[in-house]
């Protein structure tokens, strides 16, 4: 059976926009495979560090479908802390 044996800090493709008064607000996650992940709304944004996996700057709490977590800029990149799965014994 996999399971969660921790998480890396993983910099990740976003597509963001910027408003008039500077404020950057990212629209969609996209995955080294390719993969897109929609941001569906922004639910919180302040400065912050990344507990699990180290490093720190702006913190995008996001909800992405039913699930809600977190993205930072780390100007100029952004990241997500990935799940690092544990591989099953046999």
């Amino acid at each position: 059976m996999r399971g969660i044996a921790g998480r890396e800090k993983r910099y990740v493709r976003v597509l963001a926009e910027t408003t008039e008064e500077g404020t950057i607000v990212p629209l969609e996650v996209v995955w080294d495979t390719g993969t897109r992940y929609h941001i569906d709304r922004v639910l919180d944004c302040r400065q912050a560090r990344s507990m699990r996996t180290g490093g720190s700057g702006m913190r995008y709490t996001v909800r992405v479908g039913d699930s809600t977590t977190h993205l930072w800029y780390e100007g100029p990149r952004w990241f997500v802390e990935a799940k690092v799965l544990t591989m099953p014994n046999g």
